[in-house]
């Protein structure tokens, strides 16, 4: 069943805009179409060169315009406003209800993700939160019991959808049962470490993630997570590494296998991201069971809490139980 009046019309709305993310740009811009002029003033030149790449062609989804936003910094908002062709921008994020069928919050501080969100979630909005849903125990119970009232929730990485580790999952026969995966990233494990486990998780069987163990620090997080299944993933998460952002290796019995997120695919994987939140809209059914999110969360959750308490092993059934 749809969770919006018109499936054909979809108004969505922008909200929130943090340091070091310029995802309210890239996602209002595969929607709408973009200024080039606008956008080269951005401070994400990566942004204007992959958008610049692209065909017109492939912009847009039929039906789905962002017709609002609401940026924590209003000049934020009136430069996005104008890069990305939204025609209304409101001093407040509550201005939106009413106006918009469903919102996006492109935001990646986990600790902020329930107060971004919970006037939209009280008005019965959909939502579709940037990564990491929370970063905080009390904050995913906050959001299961949401889900459990049955407030429409999505919140992924695009990641999930990397061209490049889809063909990575699609030859794990040739590996011979796998053992090790090593995923890397640069930024935090608070921010970022959801890209490396939204890369990795589709690997292996859900509900089958056991422990975490993270023996770095705030800087370089080294984090072991270990499966039911006996394979042990490895993710380092350092702030400056940005040569090794994203790379992929799966190591078998009889193979490995390797591959790197590129620039190029980008574009992508973010459309994809938002495709998944307007079928979500258009059929009621979630592109990624509740559960598997909640999985994550406590994975990002557990690697936190390890590094806190000087690298003990952390088991999720201690989170949130």
């Amino acid at each position: 069943m749809p969770l919006v009046s018109d499936p054909n019309h979809i108004r969505l709305g922008i909200a929130g805009m943090v340091e070091e993310n310029g995802h309210p740009y890239s996602w209002s811009a595969i929607l709408n179409g973009f200024d080039a002029g606008e956008m080269s003033k951005t401070a994400y030149p990566m942004i204007y060169y992959y958008l610049t790449a692209q065909p017109k062609s492939d912009f847009g989804i039929p039906g789905v315009h962002v017709t609002h936003v609401w940026c924590d910094d209003r000049k934020d908002a009136e430069h996005l406003a104008k890069a990305s062709l939204i025609p209304h921008v409101v001093g407040r994020p509550e201005d939106m209800i009413g106006k918009v069928d469903a919102v996006l919050i492109p935001t990646d501080k986990g600790y902020e993700h329930v107060e971004r969100a919970r006037p939209f979630i009280d008005a019965g909005l959909p939502v579709y939160i940037d990564k990491p849903l929370a970063d905080r125990e009390d904050h995913l119970q906050q959001f299961i019991r949401w889900h459990g009232e049955g407030k429409a929730i999505l919140s992924t990485s695009m990641m999930r959808y990397c061209r490049e580790f889809a063909d990575c999952r699609a030859r794990m026969h040739e590996l011979g049962g796998l053992r090790l995966v090593v995923l890397t990233i640069a930024k935090s494990w608070e921010r970022y470490g959801i890209h490396a486990l939204e890369g990795v998780y589709p690997l292996l069987e859900p509900g089958g993630w056991v422990s975490v163990v993270n023996t770095g620090t705030p800087a370089a997080n080294i984090v072991h997570v270990r499966h039911a299944s006996g394979a042990d993933v490895l993710i380092p998460a350092i702030d400056d590494m940005f040569g090794g952002f994203g790379c992929l290796t799966l190591h078998g019995k009889t193979g490995s296998l390797s591959a790197r997120f590129t620039d190029a695919s980008r574009f992508y994987a973010f459309k994809q991201q938002l495709l998944g939140f307007v079928d979500y809209l258009r059929s009621g059914v979630s592109p990624v069971p509740f559960a598997h999110i909640v999985e994550i969360m406590k994975i990002v959750i557990a690697g936190i809490r390890s590094r806190e308490e000087g690298g003990r092993r952390v088991m999720l059934s201690e989170i949130c139980s």
